[in-house]
């Protein structure tokens, strides 16, 4: 074999998933068909789920550098409502960030772990058989990997190479997105929004920095959406449903999107697997797509890895899809919610009232802050506590900070009966005795990606349930 496992696309996904499969020693190999990063500075938003997850594997200060903070809360259907009181995360904001910036500190940090990065290799051809995926390039080079994933994108070439279905609703309506400066005052601006955004609520011309505001405007009923807009696209579309064109000027970017929403019918044939836009695409309401795809990277990296070297389970890798693909469902159901709250019509426009009087009440805000950050997601591991399956926020611990006691991609074993041994298990699993209070539990077990596993206090039991995560122990 060449690799272990070829990573098709190397955006925000791709290399997340790079870095985790190094942090075990997998010889990774990630393939780009373009031969530069995007110059396209568009601002992506990291939720509060991917901010602790890169906080579990020390990038998030290097990330933070970079963005600028924002209040958690107001995601949902772009109802103004502040997040409810006492989140429970250490980073409940959102950050804005530029995704070319973004881009290149994963990269880096695969890089620095190992990973190979090659631009300009667009992969074209995929068999697979007993043992491994050979891989064929544009020049017709052929590569040999034990696994090969799709991290391409919604138009995957490695999702139609291997005939995987991906229904759901074609696009409809089109959507401009930009970032520019403006040549009238925000006063004039911020009452033109309020008068449009009574029927439409999918117009917006907000401040963003200094002298920038950013422009949300619905786009031409038909139109290219292959080529990327123009600035004269803003000035006839804004002329079009504001009357004005606000003086727009010196764009830092712009983009267009659809509404379309599909949802691969499985996220592995063989060998080859997908994740991110490969196995889902949305429209980008709440700004869950790239953050859905980053928290796929971090849910099959430790599994694959696993699998790579020897000790998962037999049914480990099967979990990611049962966990992901349930997730994506979710996501794409919501995003669909919030496109028809947002539509214009009687019907739309009062739903949109009744929702933003529900808001008001504490719980509801927020489930659905929780839905579109992530922070909600239980996954499905049999009958047990609540706790059971949820991730833990980065708690205070005897030790320092929970989170950095995942850095290295193992599980984790938090112990308060100073009983409990993992002793089968010390290549894959490290043990906190006397952890101080960050659970009310006597001890619990936490995955490679913080959600945990088991709870309890009787040693067989946990040994099993370490053979289900872990595989049988070593010796």
């Amino acid at each position: 074999m060449d690799f272990d496992v070829i990573i098709a696309g190397c955006g925000p996904t791709g290399a997340v998933l790079a870095a985790e499969l190094r942090l075990h020693d997998v010889r990774v190999l990630v393939l780009e068909k373009d031969t530069e990063p995007t110059s396209i500075v568009r601002i992506v938003g990291l939720h509060i789920r991917s901010l602790e997850l890169l906080a579990m594997r020390g990038l998030l200060d290097r990330v933070l550098e970079h963005g600028r903070r924002r209040p958690a809360g107001a995601y949902f259907a772009a109802i103004d409502r502040p997040a409810p009181p006492g989140l429970d995360s250490a980073h409940a904001f959102l950050l804005g960030i530029p995704q070319p910036v973004l881009v290149r500190l994963l990269e880096e940090h695969a890089i620095a772990l190992g990973a190979r990065i090659r631009r300009g290799h667009e992969v074209t051809g995929a068999d697979q058989d007993h043992d491994g995926v050979t891989v064929t390039l544009a020049d017709g080079r052929r590569l040999r990997a034990r696994h090969l994933v799709g991290c391409d994108g919604g138009h995957s070439t490695v999702r139609k190479l291997l005939g995987i279905g991906f229904p759901g609703e074609p696009s409809r309506n089109e959507t401009l997105m930009g970032e520019m400066e403006v040549g009238v005052a925000t006063a004039e601006i911020a009452a033109r929004v309020t008068e449009i955004r009574r029927t439409d609520k999918r117009f917006s011309v907000q401040p963003f920095g200094d002298r920038v505001h950013r422009v949300i405007v619905p786009g031409p009923a038909a139109g290219d959406r292959a080529a990327p807009p123009t600035l004269e696209d803003f000035r006839q579309q804004l002329r079009t449903v504001a009357g004005t064109d606000f003086g727009v000027h010196s764009p830092r970017w712009m983009s267009r999107f659809g509404d379309a929403t599909r949802l691969a019918d499985r996220y592995r044939a063989g060998r080859v697997l997908l994740a991110g836009d490969a196995a889902h695409i949305h429209p980008p309401i709440g700004g869950q797509g790239l953050n859905l795809g980053v928290q796929d990277a971090f849910n099959l990296g430790w599994k694959l890895a696993a699998r790579i070297r020897g000790w998962a389970p037999a049914t480990l890798l099967d979990t990611y899809q049962a966990e992901r693909r349930p997730v994506a469902e979710d996501v794409l159901d919501n995003a669909r919610a919030q496109t028809e709250l947002l539509s214009d019509g009687p019907g739309p426009r009062a739903a949109h009232r009744l929702l933003t009087e529900l808001m008001d009440i504490d719980e509801v805000n927020r489930r659905l802050l929780e839905k579109i950050t992530a922070i909600g997601i239980r996954y499905d591991f049999g009958p047990g506590p609540d706790l059971l399956g949820r991730r833990l926020p980065d708690l205070d611990v005897r030790q320092g900070r929970l989170y950095d006691l995942l850095r290295h991609g193992r599980g984790l074993l938090l112990d308060r009966t100073g009983s409990l041994t993992i002793a089968g298990w010390p290549d894959r699993v490290d043990r906190v005795g006397d952890p101080a209070a960050a659970v009310d539990v006597p001890a619990l077990l936490l995955r490679p990606d913080g959600h945990v596993a088991w709870i309890g206090d009787d040693q067989q039991d946990l040994d099993d349930h370490l053979a289900r995560w872990f595989g049988e122990p070593a010796g």
